[in-house]
């Protein structure tokens, strides 16, 4: 079917319809699927929708980094939408209180579209659903939105759908061109699968750390829906999948009856495509393991996720092994299964309230009566954006009553908090701090762990008495940051703090000089780690009191605590000692581009960006050989296989000439190979798999993957590298099976995987032997300069803030390692 020639016809039930309704066509200009939708039409369409229908009401709940509407529409009767909070309490109620009977409340269907946004068939399908929702005088629709209350999200990814309608859509010939070699149907970097900072936001249902998951998780928890949909796409070669996944890779921790439901309204899809005649599967590929995607978040909480993917035609009409693939053919399965999904709600909805009540129920009584704590008595910063996670997801935290040792660690009020386990959400917080290191399926579809303690490397331990908490938290709010006086002779930054190296950014940039501690000290009878920052107030280009001044708005803004010190007399090495070492003001650039990692380098850019208010200078390989880097300080290379031979050469002649090189992963392997730093690999064998099919032959290779765990290292604390740590080991995330051999000089292996690393998650047999005692970082003179390396990524999707000051201690203490 050529795309110029549809029309609404082609994707909806052919019945009677409220012509005062307005159709897609008559408010964006063009029917749908002729062109790619792009943000600000859809927009356009959803409000004009929500003013002629009374079925419809829009809601704007925030804006993405740039600054788009993350709309949401609400589509039930017109009766119902007159007592839409009362429904919503007695739905809230009935998983509070099994008493309640379920059997005449509404079901509650979360619909969404397009996480990512080059996966764009599914928000160009929600005009046609939302269109026929408000539109259909058919009994069974009027039937159905009596009993449903359909909260409905056309754009989960505002900013890549607009990325990628704008590429589609420029790209577009008049005569649609289906050769898949034709430039539309490869975008160029980093693509719109990601959102702004080039996250992909389809994992971050449970770290919440992004403004369009935060809007998404509060409605989930203001609703709690009985089904969430998830539109996606996936190769253009592939048919339509819906779930359930592969049942071995389904996470242990969701109720068995969970996959019984989701394989039952699968029978609803099923026949529905089937009326189409679209080709479809199931059951095949695709995991239930990961709790931070849209279709498995839900399965943690009473609910029921549902993944579909679409065999993308990556543009408007491409050739594939199914014949020419259109866009509106695409579209036209996506509504399909939205129609399919609201037949099942409407059909099973008793049965589907019923699970989530004793969901609920079930989690009450299996609840303990102890608590888990955890803290940083060194980092207030830290351990309150972990508190702030789990309070978006709706769990009760305290804090603690006093000081006390658990563990061999000191949880600090203010610094930590308390988790009772005899709430409602115990589930989803066992999920949360899950360790788990014996699996039935050896393949993931995503990572095999995510240990929020290791990730935010905080204090932990469980089975706590719940004596231990303090008042229960409503309000949290992060430590204030202080100056403790003024002072005439210079201050002391302890570099524990999360954000200390926002505050050290901010004084350098003012043009004032600072300079890091390369031992502990004591001054005034308050002991000083590895790190800590000194700012004297002499000769510097403030007076006192505008120092003062200076530090105090700093600290505040960065809630970090800043002494002033009356001597420079101190226990151990003096404030005029070199043993404190001047730092460089940063200028930081990045390598991005075709041949770098889109997500990783998308992680740093937030970091710096975000968190630390740190210029970053992204320049792209395909003008890096033409730019003056010497003003860097240092460049940060995300992992990338081959730079280039002449971006090799401009980087040896930086390096050599000062510059701090700080390479991650593949560009680890790449760097080297071209002789930057001398690494010594290991390379495990294949796991010996007696007797593999023909049939199963991937699935071995497949096994020898790390898809994400999480392993142990020991640190030595007074490595620049490590400066701010207060323990003498750190968790760390690992997704690459790159194991370099440590040093012959231990003092050379500052972080250095213990003898028995893996902490959580899935690594075969013969990885597993080979990564103990290898280093995770390494760091060598090059010239005057220095080159480091990380086998993997600090910066993890943005909830591992254990290991982002790693990053920033490369950065501003790279030239001290």
């Amino acid at each position: 079917m050529n795309s110029q020639q549809i029309d609404l016809s082609y994707y909806l039930p052919n019945e009677r319809y409220n012509t005062d309704i307005p159709t897609p066509k008559e408010i964006i200009g063009h029917e749908v699927g002729e062109w790619h939708i792009t943000h600000d039409k859809l927009v356009e369409y959803m409000k004009a929708l929500a003013a002629a229908s009374d079925r419809i009401s829009i809601e704007n709940r925030g804006t993405t980094y740039e600054g788009r509407p993350l709309l949401l529409l609400t589509i039930t009767s017109p009766e119902n939408h007159k007592n839409l909070n009362e429904i919503r309490t007695n739905h809230i109620a009935a998983t509070n209180d099994s008493s309640i009977d379920v059997s005449n409340n509404p079901i509650v269907v979360y619909q969404g579209f397009s996480i990512h946004g080059n996966e764009p068939s599914g928000s160009n399908a929600s005009m046609a659903v939302a269109y026929y929702l408000a539109a259909s005088l058919k009994s069974e629709t009027l039937d159905l939105l009596k009993n449903t209350v359909i909260l409905f999200d056309p754009s989960f990814n505002p900013d890549g759908l607009q990325r990628f309608a704008y590429w589609a859509n420029t790209n577009r010939s008049k005569n649609i061109n289906p050769d898949p070699n034709d430039r539309e149907y490869t975008e160029i970097w980093p693509r719109g699968r990601t959102n702004h900072y080039q996250f992909d936001m389809n994992r971050d249902w449970l770290p919440v750390q992004l403004p369009e998951s935060k809007v998404r998780i509060e409605t989930f928890h203001k609703w709690l829906p009985n089904i969430l949909t998830d539109h996606h796409e996936m190769g253009s070669n592939s048919s339509f999948f819906f779930q359930p996944g592969i049942p071995s890779r389904t996470n242990p921790l969701t109720p068995q009856l969970n996959q019984d439901l989701t394989k039952e309204i699968g029978t609803y899809h099923a026949k529905a495509l089937d009326k189409i005649g679209s080709l479809y599967y199931s059951e095949e590929s695709y995991d239930d393991f990961y709790y931070g995607k849209g279709s498995t978040f839900p399965d943690i909480n009473g609910s029921i996720g549902i993944l579909f993917e679409q065999g993308s035609s990556r543009g408007h009409a491409q050739e594939t092994v199914n014949g020419v693939l259109t866009f509106p053919f695409t579209i036209r399965n996506q509504a399909t299964a939205a129609f399919s999904t609201l037949e099942a709600a409407r059909k099973m909805r008793t049965k589907i309230l019923q699970y989530q009540q004793d969901f609920y129920k079930e989690s009450r009584n299996s609840g303990s009566n102890k608590a888990i704590v955890f803290g940083d008595e060194k980092d207030a910063a830290k351990s309150y954006h972990l508190a702030e996670v789990l309070k978006r997801h709706q769990v009760k935290i305290h804090d603690v009553k006093s000081d006390f040792t658990a563990n061999g660690k000191t949880f600090k009020k203010g610094y930590s908090y308390v988790v009772p386990m005899n709430q409602k959400n115990q589930r989803l917080v066992k999920a949360m701090f899950d360790v788990r290191k014996t699996f039935k399926d050896s393949l993931f579809y995503d990572v095999s762990a995510w240990t929020f303690n290791h990730a935010f490397g905080v204090d932990y331990a469980e089975n706590v008495s719940i004596s231990k908490a303090g008042n229960e938290i409503d309000d949290l709010k992060m430590k204030t940051g202080t100056v403790s006086l003024k002072s005439d002779y210079g201050y002391l930054m302890p570099w524990n703090e999360y954000y200390a190296p926002k505050a050290l950014n901010a004084i350098l940039q003012k043009g004032l000089r600072a300079k890091v501690s390369m031992k502990n000290f004591n001054n005034g009878g308050v002991s000083y780690d590895y790190g800590t920052i000194f700012i004297p107030v002499q000769n510097q280009k403030l007076n006192a009191l505008e120092m003062y001044q200076f530090l105090q708005k700093t600290a505040n803004e960065s809630h970090v605590s800043i002494n002033g010190v009356s001597t420079g007399l101190n226990d151990g090495i003096d404030l005029g000692s070199n043993n404190f070492r001047a730092i460089d003001k940063p200028k930081v650039a990045m390598l991005v581009g075709d041949g770098i990692a889109g997500n990783d380098s998308g992680e740093i850019w937030h970091l710096l960006d975000q968190r630390f208010d740190m210029a970053l200078t992204r320049i792209d390989m395909s003008y890096f050989t033409r730019v003056d880097i010497s003003k860097y300080s240092a460049i940060i290379v995300p992992s990338s296989y081959n730079l280039g031979k002449s971006a090799e050469e401009k980087l040896r002649t930086w390096v050599n000439n000062g510059g701090i090189l700080i390479g991650y992963k593949n560009t680890a392997r790449w760097l080297s190979s071209k002789k930057f730093i001398n690494l010594s690999f290991d390379t495990a064998k294949m796991d010996t798999v007696k007797n593999v099919s023909f049939e199963n032959r991937g699935l071995q290779s497949g096994a020898q993957v790390i898809g994400g765990a999480i392993f142990e290292a020991n640190i030595d604390r007074s490595h620049p590298v490590n400066f701010g740590y207060k323990n003498d080991k750190i968790a760390l995330f690992r997704n690459s099976t790159m194991f370099i051999k440590p040093d012959k000089r231990s003092y050379n292996n500052p972080i250095q995987y213990t003898s028995n690393p893996l902490l959580s998650g899935y690594i075969s047999k013969e990885n597993a032997k080979i990564i103990p005692n290898t280093v995770p970082f390494k760091v060598q003179r090059m010239g005057r300069g220095k080159v480091i390396v990380f086998t993997d990524n600090t910066n993890f999707r943005a909830f591992w803030y254990g290991t982002n000051k790693l990053l920033m201690n490369a950065i501003f203490f790279g030239d001290k390692m």
